[in-house]
């Protein structure tokens, strides 16, 4: 399968050098901003394409790296050529193939999404990461099983998804990544308020932030729970929510009553009653 590229920038450039180095054919790269589809087809040993058109011609598949609102733009023109049997992937997380694709079914050729569960943040060197990241593919077509062989192959772990979850699982995604990072800032700014620099309340933060999160991943975020919800210490829980301005308290709020339903998974001899009824007030 020769896979092609439409969009230069982090993500097309690190899945197109995992590809090439892993023996899957690169055509090449197509993108309105020429000189990263120059760049990106040197760093993959690849070739550079002057029309849409002619990438699609040379290419099996064709792999939209794009941001998610150039997706469908993208699609539509591509419809315009000869795309029977090709198959046309993107790598949106948000989106199924076929909101990305409407009518694709007319053109002949496939749709499908592929999205790796990895921030891309530098052009040239996160392609050494993926093998062992987790890719999530889902499309109606007969070419699942092929991807998911492909990916698995080169060393990433695949999980095929239904269209309907595909919403539901980037909720996921974004609730372990980006989420996080609100709740981070929100302890950086509380501590700031004690008086700390920014500076400083990051780097107070970090052996914490850190040491809790490899025992999340070894041994299972309910498993990992601490702290004076998982205790029933009613007492702090209530100095907490005294002491936080309205938004801090609710977010306090939201988070906690997860952690309590967790602490009651943990323990199921406790009794949480309490400490759930004060989570709700207010």
């Amino acid at each position: 399968m020769r896979i092609g590229f439409v969009g230069a920038g982090k993500a097309g450039c690190s899945l197109g050098r995992f590809f090439a180095g892993g023996g899957v054919p690169v055509t090449g790269y197509y993108s309105r901003h020429q000189g990263s589809a120059r760049e990106a087809a040197e760093f993959t040993n690849s070739r550079f394409y002057d029309t849409l058109e002619e990438l699609a011609g040379d290419s099996d598949a064709l792999l939209l790296t794009v941001p998610d609102g150039a997706v469908t733009p993208v699609f539509q023109e591509l419809a315009g050529y000869g795309m029977t049997g090709k198959q046309i992937c993107h790598c949106s997380g948000a989106m199924t193939a076929g909101e990305a694709f409407p009518g694709i079914a007319g053109t002949g050729a496939y749709g499908y999404s592929i999205h790796p569960l990895f921030p891309f943040s530098d052009r040239l060197k996160c392609y050494r990461e993926l093998p062992g990241a987790f890719f999530c593919i889902e499309g109606q077509g007969p070419h699942l099983e092929a991807w998911r062989a492909l990916l698995e192959g080169l060393g990433a772990e695949v999980q095929v998804l239904a269209p309907e979850a595909k919403a539901r699982y980037h909720a996921a995604c974004s609730i372990a990544s980006n989420l996080v990072c609100a709740l981070v800032q929100e302890s950086v700014e509380l501590l700031e308020d004690c008086g700390f620099s920014g500076e400083t309340a990051l780097r107070a933060l970090t052996p914490l932030i850190r040491s809790n999160t490899a025992h999340i991943l070894e041994r299972g975020p309910i498993e990992a729970l601490t702290g004076p919800v998982e205790r029933g210490d009613l007492g702090t829980v209530e100095k907490h929510l005294a002491c936080l301005p309205e938004e801090a308290g609710a977010l306090y709020r939201a988070v906690s009553r997860k952690l309590a339903d967790m602490a009651a998974r943990k323990h199921p001899e406790k009794d949480y009653t309490a400490l759930e009824r004060l989570l709700k007030e207010g």
